[in-house]
């Protein structure tokens, strides 16, 4: 019989998934620009605030992590607090969250990749399509092999980014002599309801931290492993997004004016004050998208691994190759929907079709976050584990995702974003109508949620 690799990876592997997946380098490469458009000299504060939100969450999902180790993570963690019919959409939800976030992080690495060569001074002349091509057929390549090298890929790829952004940071501060920006400080020019608008954005900017919970299956220790994994990489984010948003304003030294219009703010201030970085941060730009996209298909097989063994999608899903131990019938589905979606919108403006993509995966984010943040208190709570702090958590987790969710429909968005909540909750409606299908046809398939087919003796081999 085939199943994942158990107890194979360590705490730095199952934190290289998390940190991958939140890709910490496109915020400060292009995230930050909408934000400071909103808040201004608020915007470091902005990113405080969502740091606390989304450790709130974090707390929440690492609760379940630590006890309910699996594949299909949240779709196990709700179905076992709250029921099947909100686990098969919370499953539901993160399938569509993990691969939008495919989808935008493989045209994040056709976008930076073309401007690393073009800050080297060279065109390079390739179709869209065909650079979708080579970056999905990569990514397919890496994540179908042993879990332990994309782990490791994405957690070496990250660092080299992040060294080089933090390069970055420490030129633009000692441009400035190391000298306090009194304007970012003392939110001069910043407004009550810039910073409450800009908080909805931010928080997107976190989303896939959680996605270490994926890996339950194949982590050493991983009650303990992955809730550390989860809620480091939420504080890690939130630290280094805060620093680098103050260092960018600062750089851009209009109180965030031009820096809101800015379409690539780290090449804008390296050219500004240290030309000779901007190649090496569009490098690093370039690795860490891929490494976001890499690790967004790994989290996608396993839940859609997940769901196949628990027979609410076909069961070929379930199967996990021989030698490498992964899901890769899961992956391979996964890869080939990401380019063929990439390649049916290629001849739209690639920041147009990043957008998209970002926002749909969003939603299934947010509703992943809020099941997730019912979901804890009321596991612990028929366990007999619950605290009052669990339940500060799960309200806190509760409430910043309503916000967050409503901030996404109003004041209404300028189309096609008004017809994303809509599209999305067709898309909720869907599963909710096969899972309902399902449980006409098959109740039996109820019953394997309490026994945990992803560890049953009959399991589908490759």
């Amino acid at each position: 019989m085939s199943e994942l690799r158990k107890d194979s990876l360590s705490f730095f592997e199952a934190l290289g998934q998390s940190v991958a997946n939140v890709s910490p380098t496109l915020t400060p490469a292009l995230g930050v620009a909408i934000v400071a458009g909103m808040a201004g000299t608020g915007s470091w504060l902005v990113f405080s605030l969502c740091t606390v939100a989304l450790i709130m969450v974090a707390q929440n999902i690492a609760a379940l992590a630590g006890r309910i180790p699996a594949a299909g993570s949240f779709f196990i963690y709700v179905s076992r607090s709250l029921g099947p019919v909100w686990g098969v959409l919370a499953g539901w939800a993160m399938l569509a969250a993990y691969i939008f976030t495919a989808m935008a992080l493989t045209i994040a690495t056709s976008l930076f990749v073309k401007t690393f060569f073009s800050s080297l001074g060279f065109t390079l002349a390739i179709p869209n399509v065909a650079l979708y091509i080579i970056i999905s057929g990569l990514v397919w390549l890496f994540a179908t092999r042993d879990i332990r090298i994309s782990s490791r890929i994405g957690l070496a790829l990250e660092a080299i980014s992040v060294t080089i952004i933090l390069a970055v940071m420490i030129v633009t501060f000692a441009h400035y002599h190391f000298t306090p920006d009194t304007t970012q400080l003392t939110l001069q020019g910043a407004s009550a309801g810039g910073i409450t608008q800009a908080i909805v954005f931010a928080i997107f900017s976190f989303v896939g931290f959680e996605s270490a919970a994926s890996l339950g299956k194949e982590t050493k220790d991983p009650h303990i492993t992955i809730p550390k994994a989860i809620i480091a990489t939420a504080i890690f984010s939130g630290i280094f997004f805060t620093i680098t948003t103050y260092a960018i304003t600062q750089g851009f030294s209009d109180n965030g004016a031009n820096l809101g219009s800015s379409s690539a703010p780290l090449g804008d201030i390296t050219n500004r004050i240290s030309p000779w970085l901007t190649a090496p941060v569009y490098f690093g730009a370039t690795v860490s998208s891929f490494a976001c996209a890499l690790a967004s298909l790994n989290a996608f097989g396993r839940m859609l691994f997940s769901l196949g063994r628990y027979q609410f999608v076909h069961n070929s899903m379930g199967l996990v190759h021989k030698t490498h131990k992964t899901p890769f019938a899961a992956l391979t589905a996964g890869i080939v929907l990401n380019l063929a979606v990439c390649a049916a919108f290629s001849s739209q403006t690639e920041t147009s079709t990043y957008g998209w993509y970002g926002t749909l995966a969003s939603y299934g984010f947010i509703t992943v976050y809020l099941l997730c943040s019912i979901a804890a208190p009321v596991f612990l709570k028929r366990s007999g584990e619950l605290k009052p702090l669990h339940v500060v958590y799960g309200v806190a987790g509760v409430l910043f995702m309503l916000f967050a969710l409503g901030g996404s429909v109003y004041p209404v968005p300028a189309a096609p974003y008004n017809y994303f909540p809509y599209a999305f909750a067709a898309y909720l409606l869907i599963g909710f109508a096969w899972f309902s299908f399902i449980k006409q046809r098959s109740p039996q398939v109820l019953d394997g949620i309490e026994r945990d087919l992803e560890t049953a003796a009959a399991v589908i081999e490759a």
